[in-house]
């Protein structure tokens, strides 16, 4: 197999991030029709707290749809996103999101210490994602309070 390097602009890089962050906004669809499996590389990784590594488009889709299957519904808001570049495949997205699990909704902000807040570093490279790592609070409903001290009793306030 040969190695293909098509070159890439980091504009680019954030367009095909931002496909893969909508396509999730849309149930798990590109704006395009697509799956959104079909924005990763066959061999690519995806990292997910308390999943672990999922290597190749066919773990990353059973990945997928466990931490899916217990979202409702979910929005980032892009308005608010920061992006960093590091001048090679390199991006990393920070946002903010809000939506509804199956343990109850979430908001960023709502309360401070809640879910809601993500970091995403992404490996991009010909146009396919070929590295994912998601960084965030996978106890979306916030319920996960009573393992930490300076939580206890917050659930009903900030």
């Amino acid at each position: 197999m040969a190695v293909s390097r098509q070159g890439m602009t980091d504009e680019q890089r954030k367009s095909v991030a931002l496909e893969y962050l909508k396509g999730f906004d849309n149930g798990g669809v590109t704006s395009d029709g697509s799956p959104l499996l079909d924005l990763f590389a066959d061999d690519a990784q995806v990292w997910f707290p308390k999943w672990g590594l999922a290597n190749g488009r066919e773990e990353i889709g059973r990945l997928f749809a466990d931490v899916g299957g217990t979202i409702t519904s979910i929005r980032h808001h892009y308005a608010s996103f920061n992006w960093v570049f590091s001048g090679g495949d390199t991006i990393v997205a920070e946002g903010t999101s809000h939506g509804e699990h199956r343990d109850g909704a979430w908001r960023a902000g709502v309360p401070e210490w809640a879910a809601g807040r993500w970091c995403d570093v992404f490996e991009i490279r010909d146009f396919l994602i070929q590295r994912v790592f998601i960084y965030l609070d996978p106890d979306y409903a916030g319920a996960d309070t009573g393992r930490y001290p300076w939580l206890a009793g917050a659930r009903d306030g900030d």
